[in-house]
C-alpha cells in the first residue's frame, strides 16, 4: 500500500521539473518564493474506493507562493504557475508521472482555490492552493 509519505514526495518530485520553483513535502518553518508546499488535504485519504482494499483515494494540497514585489510582476508569476499547460505549470508537473514515481495508480490536479494574498512569518506572499487527487493500491 501506497504511504501518504511517498505521495507527497512524488508530488514534490514532480513539482521539481519546474525551472527555479522549491519545492518541500513538508511544512517548512521559513518560506523561499518561489516555493510549492505539499500538505495532506482536510480530509486526506478515502478508504476501499474498490472492493478487498483495492484502491484507496488520497487528497493533497499544493501551496505555491511567490514574492510581492508588486501587484503586477506577482500576479504575473501566480499566473503562470496557475495555467493548465506551459513550462511553469503545476498541473502539467504535477501530471508529468501520474505515479508519482510508481507509488500511485493515477494523480491528477482537479482545482485551484485560495488565490491572493498571504501572509507568512509577518510577510506578505501572493499564493494559490491546488487540490491533487491520488489513487493508489
Amino acid at each position: 500500500m501506497a504511504s501518504i509519505t511517498d505521495l507527497r514526495s512524488g508530488i514534490a518530485t514532480n513539482l521539481a521539473s519546474i525551472p527555479g520553483l522549491r519545492t518541500a513535502s513538508y511544512a517548512p518553518d521559513l518560506v523561499n518564493p518561489p516555493i510549492a508546499i505539499v500538505e495532506p488535504d482536510a480530509t486526506p485519504v478515502t478508504f476501499d474506493i474498490a472492493m478487498n482494499r483495492g484502491l484507496d483515494q488520497f487528497r493533497f494540497t499544493i501551496t505555491l507562493i511567490v514574492q510581492r514585489q508588486d501587484e503586477r510582476s506577482g500576479q504575473n508569476a501566480l499566473d503562470a504557475y496557475c495555467a493548465g499547460s506551459g513550462t511553469y505549470s503545476v498541473k502539467q508537473a504535477v501530471e508529468l508521472d501520474r505515479t508519482l514515481g510508481g507509488h500511485a495508480n493515477d494523480c491528477r490536479v482537479t482545482e485551484i482555490s485560495s488565490y491572493g494574498s498571504i501572509s507568512v512569518n509577518e510577510n506578505q506572499y501572493l499564493a494559490a492552493e491546488f487540490s491533487v487527487v491520488v489513487y493508489a493500491s
